[in-house]
């Protein structure tokens, strides 16, 4: 097969002698064969290579370098056809699919109108005609009817095959009813908006007993992959502790029942575990459909029976489970219906909305599933493609699964996995937990040679729970993760590193010195950026173990998710574990972390796009105005419950001296957390003394007209277009200049005093943490050399210009800009009052 590539079709028109202009170069076998290896390792390869590669392939001799530098060219430009070509396939496919969706929920909805206007109907008739028959006579009648429909409904069954079959069929019956009929009353799930890029279409139960979510959307798996990934609750559910399968069954259809017993993590240390005793059946639907249903058995359908374990609360599975369609072209549409009683009577009442919102199962159980599938066919799509550190997609999921699995674990604390309970100090807001058992110590991997057991005999957890106010889950979370320097001990993240080195550990005295730097180094995040998996680098933090004086710096591995606060009904998490510098996939972990779980999802109404730092107070006049109530009604979730748990490696004999620094270490964290909430509270913005000055003040307004002034002096033009010289036009303009802009003190080790909207997203930082960063960090070497040599003339001649580079923001992500502008703002007695710095046509690298 010979390829032709027309010279000067891409605008090339001088050839050489031995070419035509205008003329076809048709190219052997050989010749396609060896540029197509070149384009594999090489796609845009240099003059230097493509004259490289006609010395060491004399097929090609008789090319011209140019001609060969076409035909790249040209193999570009066909491959990026073929992508988007593939991209616009996949996009109708999904679009035909969620029309199909689309069209089968305007069906169910037409059919429930018509099942209402019928009932209506009835109980109209009904109503009227009432009081023409007899009392006796009428009553006889209704009971008559209801014991005949009790009978028809639930027949005799009992444990053997024909029972359980029966069960199964009435399960899947009532399942169908749910994923395409009128049995439930759904209504769309707040924040959700369906869409081409949205994970699918999702509704909540409305009116019916229990908490009921179900979802629709188009998964590029087959189904039988399908239901395999869905079947195995522990891959996907976070909250699933264990899944155990004690009996199949085959049946005549080719289908299968499986008797399940299944239990769930409790999500705080304030309610007991759940678990369940289920029936599941798979089958095929006469139209190919694949289907896998469950539900619980319980003693009034007379079959097996499940004893109550100890700990866990037995929690009810309505019928629910998967309708999987094959899609054509490719991929399945599924149906996922989650439907459950989780005995909300077990938990104090202040959680019981947790445990009767069907928002949070939502969440939790019905987009988790969703979300796997569509990570799952990603990675599947893309083999080849290597994520952070050079590792697997498949390979950082585990990861993840096991900082959750992990985290759990401490904060269940459960007798079967070693763990027990120390006695208090007199003071029960802190449980300790200790657990010696091997596999605990081993770090789940027996064969990893640097476990636990060279330097600890033992584990302990410190666990707390606290009820928070007025502040959103996801705000407190992105600030615990930025700044953690605000609640974090250096010397114990020290003592939790040197835990999974091979030699002793020194336990830590009080906070003593200063910081080191934080650099967040991303990992991986799932398809919609819902989680995220980080390396956090503490710079300079610990010491060597060969000499106790030199700092070197520690490693933790970090999950972090519910960062966005527009999705209603999310569990904000920031899950952290020491790893050492290696980095080994079986590494042992200790987690430990935060999980913020909002309690008012079925209310909350987040604002979109609430940056929590002072920039709510921007809007001018009327918004500078708010009071206190407005601030707070605008905030979203009002209450909040919060787990800490934290855990501690240690030997044997410091078993009290590591539970008297983790108890003390958690209740300093504990009081931390509620100043960072009350700083963060809106109702709080306006008047909590450690907080900047809001920008629709007046010292706000007078430092953007110091900024404007002093630029239109330095530099001879103006900073900004304004149709008048008003303080709060000027401020207004300032925000929302679409360079970054910031202010940092005159000071030794320079601090930022201000940003507008760009800058601080720039920064990734907020008004309240932006003190916290100093000029040095934002910089790298090249940058800092450069800072330095132009400081002197920015104080003497009132301004500099600097060339484009490379910043870092307070996350650690580079940022790239065109060129920035430095300029001295002086106050109104001429004294020189802060540096300001313009970063013009920034990106994130």
């Amino acid at each position: 097969m010979a390829m032709s590539c027309k010279e000067g079709k891409l605008g090339h028109s001088n050839s050489s002698n031995s070419m035509d202009n205008g003329k076809y170069v048709r190219y052997t076998p050989e010749q396609v064969e060896a540029l197509e290896r070149l384009y594999h390792e090489c796609p845009k390869p240099s003059s230097l290579r493509r004259q490289q590669l006609i010395r060491e392939c004399p097929i090609l001799s008789n090319i011209e370098p140019k001609q060969i530098k076409v035909w790249f060219q040209n193999r570009r430009c066909r491959e990026k056809q073929r992508k988007e070509a593939s991209r616009l396939q996949a996009v109708n496919r999904k679009l035909t699919a969620m029309n199909k969706l689309l069209m089968e929920e305007n069906d169910r909805l037409q059919k429930q109108v018509s099942q209402l206007v019928y009932e209506n109907g009835y109980f109209r008739q009904h109503t009227q005609n009432s009081t023409l028959a007899t009392k006796d006579t009428s009553c006889e009648s209704v009971v008559t009817s209801g014991q005949h429909q009790l009978t028809s409904q639930h027949p005799p069954r009992d444990a053997s095959p024909a029972g359980l079959l029966s069960i199964a069929e009435e399960t899947l019956a009532e399942f169908l009813s749910k994923a395409t009929g009128t049995a439930v009353e759904w209504v769309q799930m707040p924040g959700m908006k369906p869409g081409p890029d949205s994970i699918g279409i999702v509704a909540i139960s409305h009116g019916c007993p229990g908490v009921a979510a179900r979802a629709c959307g188009l998964v590029g798996l087959e189904p039988t992959r399908v239901a395999e990934i869905l079947k195995d609750w522990p891959s996907w559910f976070r909250d699933c502790r264990a899944v155990d399968v004690l009996n199949v069954l085959p049946t005549a259809n080719g289908g299968t029942i499986e008797l399940l017993y299944m239990q769930l993590y409790a999500p705080t240390t304030l309610a007991p575990a759940r678990d369940f005793w289920l029936l599941r059946y798979t089958s095929v639907l006469e139209d190919g459909s694949l289907v896998v249903c469950q539900r619980s058995l319980k003693n009034t359908q007379n079959g097996p029976s499940m004893p109550p374990v100890q700990h866990f609360v037995r929690a009810e599975m309505l019928p629910s489970g998967y309708l999987i369609r094959p899609c054509e072209g490719g991929g399945s549409i599924i149906r996922i219906v989650d439907h459950m009683d989780l005995e909300p009577w077990s938990v104090p009442e202040v959680l019981r909305p947790l445990y009767e919102s069907s928002t949070m199962l939502a969440q939790k159980t019905t987009m988790a599933a969703l979300r796997q599938l569509r990570q799952i066919a990603q990675e599947v799509s893309q083999s080849n493609v290597s994520s952070g550190w050079g590792r697997r997609p498949a390979a950082l999921r585990a990861l993840s699964q096991r900082l959750s699995r992990g985290f759990n674990e401490a904060l269940n604390g459960f007798n079967d996995e070693g763990w027990s309970v120390m006695g208090n100090d007199g003071i029960d807001d802190v449980t300790i937990l200790v657990n010696s058992s091997p596999e605990k110590l081993m770090g789940l991997n027996l064969t990893f040679t640097n476990g636990f057991s060279a330097v600890s005999s033992a584990v302990l957890c410190a666990r707390a729970s606290m009820l928070l106010q007025n502040v959103p889950p996801a705000v407190l979370l992105r600030f615990l993760r930025e700044h953690r320097s605000e609640w974090a001990d250096n010397s114990i993240d020290a003592y939790s590193a040197a835990a999974v080195k091979a030699g002793p550990c020194s336990l830590p005295g009080s906070r003593v010195g200063s910081f080191g730097g934080q650099v967040i180094l991303p990992l991986a995040n799932t398809i919609e950026h819902e989680e995220f998996l980080e390396v956090i680098k503490l710079e300079g933090i610990g010491h060597c173990p060969e000499d106790s004086m030199m700092p070197r710096d520690i490693f933790f591995l970090q999950l972090c998710s519910g960062v966005d606060e527009n999705a209603v009904g999310t569990c904000a998490e920031l899950i952290f574990a020491p790893i050492d510098a290696s980095f080994a996939d079986d590494a042992p972990l200790l987690p430990s972390g935060f999980r913020i779980i909002p309690l008012d999802s079925g209310k909350e109404a987040s604002s979109p796009n609430r940056t929590l730092d002072l920039a709510s107070s921007l809007e001018i006049g009327s918004a500078g105005n708010r009071t206190s109530n407005d601030l707070s009604a605008a905030s979203g979730c009002t209450r909040s419950v919060m787990t800490i748990a934290f855990e501690f490696a240690f030997e044997s004999h410091m078993q009290e001296h590591v539970a008297s620094m983790a108890r003390q270490y958690v209740r300093s964290i504990i009081s931390s957390v509620q100043r960072v909430a009350l700083a963060l509270s809106p109702s709080n913005l306006s008047s909590h003394a450690g907080l900047r000055t809001p920008l629709g003040t007046p010292e706000a307004q007078t430092l953007a007209r110091w900024i404007c002034h002093s630029y239109r002096c330095y530099l001879g033009v103006e900073l900004l277009k304004l149709n008048n010289e008003g303080g709060e036009s000027t401020l207004k303009s300032l925000w929302h200049h679409s360079d970054a802009i910031m202010c940092c003190s005159l000071k030794a080790l320079p601090v930022f005093t201000f940003a507008n909207q760009a800058g601080l997203d720039m920064l990734e930082t907020t008004l309240v943490a932006l003190q916290d960063i100093t000029l040095e960090k934002i910089f790298d070497d090249h940058g800092r050399k450069t800072l330095c040599s132009e400081f002197p003339q920015i104080m003497q001649q009132g301004f500099a210009c600097l060339q484009g580079g490379i910043c870092l923001s307070s996350m650690g992500r580079p940022v790239s800009y065109e060129r920035a502008v430095a300029w001295k703002v002086m106050n109104e007695e001429e004294n020189a009052h802060c540096i300001c710095f313009m970063f013009v046509n920034w990106s994130f690298v």
